[in-house]
């Protein structure tokens, strides 16, 4: 059915460009010459509505992954301006199938499963792979949130 002009509502119009889920649009992680690391997540809801995760640690491979783990929920956590929160149990990388994959386990503090699992197969990059596992874990909650927004 079509919508005339007289009928359209702006409240209750989707916003322009609006999606059921987050973008992943940038990653930056570095090591520091004192031997800490950073993570920073940008995700992108729509255009122009992008929000930012960071997180820091004693660089070492197992603290990597947490901390690039970490930085996702913290950016998805700044997009619900604090109705979701999440623990992040633990991320850790197997070898599998032949196949390098990242596990990630998160407790989820709000609203939906209380423990929440997404893994990513690895090519290249584990601390990205962790960003995405985490993206995947908290995949159906956040779509949740972002549907009664």
């Amino acid at each position: 059915m079509q919508q005339s002009e007289s009928d359209y509502d702006p409240a209750t119009a989707p916003i322009q460009g609006q999606r059921s889920r987050l973008r992943f649009t940038d990653f930056t992680f570095q090591r520091a010459s004192d031997g800490r690391c950073t993570a920073e997540v940008e995700l992108e809801w729509v255009e122009g509505h992008r929000v930012r995760g960071s997180a820091t640690g004693q660089s070492s491979p197992t603290v990597d992954l947490r901390v690039a783990a970490e930085a996702a929920l913290r950016a998805i956590e700044a997009f619900s301006e604090g109705a979701m929160a999440f623990d992040l149990i633990g991320a850790k990388a197997v070898r599998a199938f032949d196949a390098n994959v990242v596990i990630v386990s998160v407790g989820n503090r709000r609203d939906g499963p209380r423990r929440l699992l997404g893994a990513c197969l690895v090519e290249d990059d584990p601390c990205r792979g962790a960003v995405v596992a985490i993206l995947s874990a908290t995949n159906r909650v956040l779509g949740n949130f972002i549907s009664t927004r």
